[in-house]
C-alpha cells in the first residue's frame, strides 16, 4: 500500500466531488433565497415582445392543436366507444380543453402554459409507468421517445412561463392603477 501523506490542503486547495471549493468564499457574496432570488432571477429574463412567440411555444402549440383533432376524429369516427371505455361526451370534452389551451397559448396566456405543463407532466408519469409493463421493444422505444420529448418540452416551456410572467408583470406596473 502507498505511503498516505497526512499533511492538510489549505482551505483553499480542499474540493468536492465535483471541483468546486468544499467551504464558500467568506468575501463571496451571500447566496439569495426566496423572493431576493426570484426577483434577480425575473431581471435576467427578457419579457416577450409584441407578438414574439419562442419556438417551444409555437411546438406546445401545435401539440395541443393535432392532439384536439386527432382526439376529437378519434371520439367521432369509433362507431362502439363505450365497448373501448370511452365516450363520445368524454372525447369532445378532452378535445374542447386542448383546442382551448391551444388558442391560450398561441395568445400567450400564462394561465394555458401552466396548464398544458401540467398535463404534459402527466403524460410522462404516465408514459413512465406503462414502462413497467411494456410488452415489446418497438412500444418501449416509443414510450421512451414521448418521455424524452415531452420532457424537453416540458423543461423548455418553463423559461417561456418566466418571461410571459414578466412580461404581464411589466405590462401591469405601466397600467395605471384603476380606483
Amino acid at each position: 500500500m502507498p505511503p498516505v501523506s497526512r499533511k492538510r490542503r489549505s482551505r483553499a486547495a480542499q474540493r468536492d466531488a465535483f471541483g468546486s471549493p468544499a467551504t464558500p468564499d467568506p468575501t463571496s457574496a451571500p447566496r439569495l433565497r426566496g423572493e431576493a432570488r426570484d426577483e434577480q432571477l425575473r431581471a435576467g429574463l427578457a419579457p416577450l415582445q409584441p407578438g414574439e412567440r419562442p419556438t417551444p411555444l409555437i411546438v406546445a402549440t401545435v401539440v395541443a392543436a393535432v392532439l384536439a383533432v386527432a382526439v376529437l376524429v378519434g371520439a367521432v369516427s369509433q362507431h362502439d366507444l363505450s365497448s373501448h371505455g370511452g365516450s363520445l361526451i368524454g372525447g369532445v370534452f378532452l378535445a374542447g380543453v386542448l383546442a382551448l389551451l391551444a388558442g391560450g397559448m398561441f395568445n400567450r396566456r400564462y394561465w394555458a402554459v401552466l396548464s398544458f405543463e401540467a398535463l404534459l407532466a402527466f403524460q410522462i408519469l404516465v408514459s413512465c409507468l406503462a414502462l413497467i409493463v411494456v410488452a415489446s421493444i418497438v412500444v418501449g422505444l416509443v414510450l421512451l421517445i414521448v418521455v424524452g420529448l415531452g420532457g424537453w418540452l416540458f423543461w423548455k416551456l418553463v423559461r417561456v412561463m418566466g418571461r410571459i410572467q414578466v412580461t404581464e408583470l411589466q405590462a401591469r406596473a405601466a397600467s395605471p392603477p384603476e380606483s
